[in-house]
């Protein structure tokens, strides 16, 4: 987990830094109600909607690992933000298109949203141009939403043999977006439940208004934007 520091950001983003530092208080203290260490948990940081000016007091501040929704907006960023910064590690925690796939392995260490065979086929197209290979998380639809994307909890162990068997890929984690209004705690025991019996030890659950909870309940990764950023400025 990254150490914070106060370096270069006093005068640039106090409020930022100050949220940042009240986020991983939180969790170092949700880690130890759960009997774990809070090095057990990897805060993402998600920048979806946030420029350069406000995403580089965070890094400054020491995180290296984030999160954005959409291929061609990370593309527009993260180069840049790579020359002035080392070691950035680039989730990405949205949608992936087919052909958006080249691009995506090129930019993202992680893609969590893996959610369909097509979409298992072109990674596994692309992974044979010898290119690096981002690791791979199922997004699984817990509350069974028909608007949502993600695998149906009842197709997970099937879609990763598939995943595994005949498309070769390795699967490191399970990620879910619980449904809005609902209590998150049953979507978090199933994923972990789901992950434990097809021998997965990454879970990505837990986003701003719920992270604490998703720790309590064995999260690996937590996806925290506006816990951190504020309320996410308008397009």
């Amino acid at each position: 987990m990254a150490e914070l520091g106060s370096h270069g950001v006093g005068n640039t983003a106090p409020a930022t830094v100050s949220r940042l530092r009240d986020v991983r208080t939180r969790m170092a203290r949700s880690a130890a109600g759960a009997g774990r260490s809070s090095h057990a948990v990897t805060l993402v940081c998600v920048t979806k909607g946030q420029d350069l000016e406000a995403i580089r007091p965070v890094l400054t501040a020491g995180e290296r690992v984030f999160g954005e929704n959409r291929v061609q907006e990370a593309q527009r960023k993260w180069p840049t933000l790579r020359t002035e910064f080392e070691g950035i590690e680039l989730h990405l925690i949205g949608p992936l298109q087919t052909n958006k796939v080249r691009e995506a392995v090129s930019l993202f260490n992680v893609i969590e949203t893996l959610d369909r065979p097509k979409l298992a086929e072109a990674l596994a197209s692309e992974f044979q141009s010898g290119r690096p290979k981002p690791e791979l998380y199922v997004q699984v639809n817990t509350g069974r939403e028909p608007q949502k994307a993600g695998v149906a909890p009842e197709e997970v162990d099937g879609f990763l043999t598939f995943c595994r068997t005949i498309c070769n890929l390795e699967i490191s984690g399970l990620m879910c977006i619980p449904p809005m209004g609902q209590q998150v705690s049953p979507h978090f025991a199933l994923l972990s439940l789901l992950a434990a019996r097809n021998d997965i030890t990454r879970l990505s659950m837990g986003m701003s208004a719920d992270y604490e909870l998703g720790i309590q309940l064995g999260a690996t990764h937590v996806r925290v934007g506006s816990a951190i950023f504020g309320e996410r400025p308008a397009p």
